[in-house]
């Protein structure tokens, strides 16, 4: 199909004529062919979705892989971006880099870390050096803390934050570095107290305290190190927890009542009357840390007010006892089990009716008791053969006092057995050693000079007992050599004891049960350890004496208490016990005493 076209053409160069006068050129119509498209087909409502939703995914998609870029980018490594410690950029990087580059930082504040600040605790300020109290930050516990900083997208792209250091501190040294600027400026509280004279209950109220918080001062320390500005540690104030009112509470319903009567103490076996004197001697109100105020009834002491009242209903177990016979330890006494109160409900039965005026009185339950060392256990400890034996001199024969002593204190300690991983002590086993004990007097050291005094002699005992235990490889838990060297004792190995403030102990630190078994002459006394030997040999090797003195001459005031002395030279030694075992040494302990030189004492004024 053809169609003719024609163009009305203007003739250029010539003048624009007036519309109506622009010449016409008529051009011939050319035809060609021409193929006309077909008809687009028709479009279905089903295609015209398909095309939707393609434009959509395709608009989604676009979307989605520029936030994922964009999260990518603002959730890299293991610390959000624009997270900063102490200056240092940690953000977008990995744990191990964030860790790096904050040791980086750290390493070039080196100097002012290290710098002393002021610490004000109440009125006055001391200077911390933190290398002295282990103040430091901690990276690893820093970067995790800068880790774990919220964040969220956007502030994760255009925000920034800074995160706290963790500073860590050693407590007790700062406390203890803090203690001296508190000084006088602190205060301890005044526990409560309720105690009796005779029978008349005694007061004391309680009052708070003003004292550093160890807790306190390490968390303020911490938080203000790094400020550059003085930290301030604060004095706190604590009140015991018992107030004055509960103070007078329990004396009115309880310390007061609890001894206006005697108790009655009734059992199968018989009953005794609890007098009000054993009751105030028993009754204990005990404050713990914290100043809150307990009462309760310490049985124990019940039985020593008691005395000899509760054998009339009891009856006390016996241990079995061993001794040496024909050269061999034996079980010489089986022992035997006895009846006792049942001392835990016997002392909350008496804390019920102390406070009551009228039905003063408890039922008290007899219990079997068994032995503590039965003739079955006494013969399975062990004890077989002689392990040490040490004996020393002494004269007057065994009619003098001294010597009396000695043997006293002897056969107090005869027989008695360690159990494995026991402590003795010569004072608990003994108790008091005065007159009623049996002692009597005989010279004593006291304030450097040889006086009468009640016990006189019983350290020679201790002496020969430390010896014989320091042979046998035991543990030396406490003893003190005397003031001045007697030629009758080993240097340096050797012991006093006064009661009850000078004691000697030691442990039995063997696998073993042991037996001490004394005897005596008419000048010697003999400690003797028998118990399963250990070790190959314990000798003492000696080191020269040293920082020798010479005694002084004092004159006394002639009479009964003046004790007349010849002087004996003062020094210094070391001497060290060797112990052996399959042939090798395995230990090798020093022990060192510095010996005053005894003054010569003259009875009588200067010539």
């Amino acid at each position: 199909m053809t169609h003719p076209i024609e163009v009305a053409v203007t003739l250029y160069g010539a003048n624009r004529p007036p519309a109506d006068d622009r010449p016409t050129v008529q051009v011939t119509a050319v035809t060609w062919p021409i193929e006309e498209p077909a008809p687009p087909a028709p479009v279905t409502p089903r295609r015209r979705r398909r095309v939707r939703l393609l434009v959509a995914v395709g608009g989604a998609a676009a979307v989605l892989g520029a936030v994922a870029g964009v999260g990518a980018y603002a959730y890299a490594g293991d610390v959000p971006r624009g997270t900063t410690v102490l200056g240092a950029e940690l953000g977008g990087r990995s744990r191990a880099e964030a860790v790096r580059e904050l040791e980086a930082e750290l390493d070039r504040r080196t100097a002012d870390l290290a710098k002393p600040f002021s610490v004000r605790v109440g009125k006055r300020t001391v200077e911390i050096v933190p290398a002295e109290v282990g103040l430091a930050v901690d990276v690893p516990a820093s970067v995790a803390a800068a880790r774990d900083a919220s964040a969220h997208l956007v502030s994760r792209l255009v925000g920034s934050r800074s995160v706290r250091p963790v500073v860590s501190v050693e407590v007790d040294r700062l406390h203890s570095a803090l203690q001296k600027a508190a000084g006088d400026q602190s205060r301890k509280m005044t526990m409560p107290a309720i105690t009796y004279t005779g029978t008349t209950p005694k007061v004391v109220y309680p009052k708070p305290g003003l004292a550093l918080d160890p807790r306190l001062s390490a968390d303020a320390v911490r938080a203000g190190w790094l400020t550059g500005q003085p930290v301030t540690v604060p004095l706190v104030e604590t009140n015991p927890a018992t107030s004055g009112e509960e103070v007078d509470r329990l004396v009115n319903e309880l310390a007061r009542p609890a001894v206006g009567a005697p108790v009655k103490l009734t059992t199968a076996e018989g009953s005794v009357t609890i007098p009000p004197k054993a009751i105030a001697k028993s009754l204990r109100f005990t404050a713990d840390q914290a100043g809150k105020l307990t009462p309760r009834v310490d049985v124990k002491r019940l039985r020593t007010a008691l005395g000899d009242d509760l054998s009339t209903i009891e009856v006390a177990p016996k241990n079995a006892r061993m001794a040496i016979s024909g050269g061999r330890p034996k079980v010489v006494d089986p022992g035997r089990p006895g009846q006792q109160l049942d001392d835990a409900r016997l002392g909350q039965d008496l804390l019920t009716v102390l406070p009551k005026a009228e039905g003063r009185q408890v039922t008290g339950t007899l219990e079997p008791a068994q032995p503590e060392l039965t003739a079955e256990k006494l013969g399975s400890l062990g004890i077989k053969e002689k392990v040490s034996s040490f004996t020393t001199r002494f004269t007057g024969g065994l009619s003098s006092s001294r010597s009396q002593n000695i043997v006293t204190i002897a056969r107090e300690v005869d027989g008695t057995v360690v159990l494995p991983g026991e402590t003795f002590s010569l004072n608990g086993h003994t108790g008091e050693r005065g007159y009623a004990q049996g002692y009597r007097d005989a010279p004593v050291i006291l304030d450097g000079k040889l006086v009468p005094g009640v016990g006189g002699g019983t350290s020679q005992f201790t002496t020969t007992l430390f010896n014989a235990t320091y042979y046998a490889g035991l543990e030396d838990v406490e003893h003190k050599p005397h003031s001045y060297w007697f030629d009758r004792y080993p240097a340096v190995i050797e012991s006093t004891i006064f009661w009850p403030d000078l004691d000697f102990k030691f442990r039995n630190n063997t696998d073993h049960g042991l037996l001490i078994d004394t005897s005596y002459t008419s000048s010697t006394i003999t400690v003797s350890i028998w118990s399963t030997k250990i070790y190959d040999s314990v000798k003492t090797e000696y080191g020269p004496r040293r920082n020798i003195t010479t005694p002084r001459i004092i004159h006394l005031e002639p009479g009964p208490s003046c004790i007349p002395s010849n002087g004996i030279d003062g020094f210094t030694q070391d001497a060290f016990r060797v112990i052996r075992k399959d042939g090798k040494v395995i230990k090798r302990e020093k022990f060192t005493w510095r010996y005053d030189a005894e003054p010569r004492y003259v009875c009588g004024g200067r010539p």
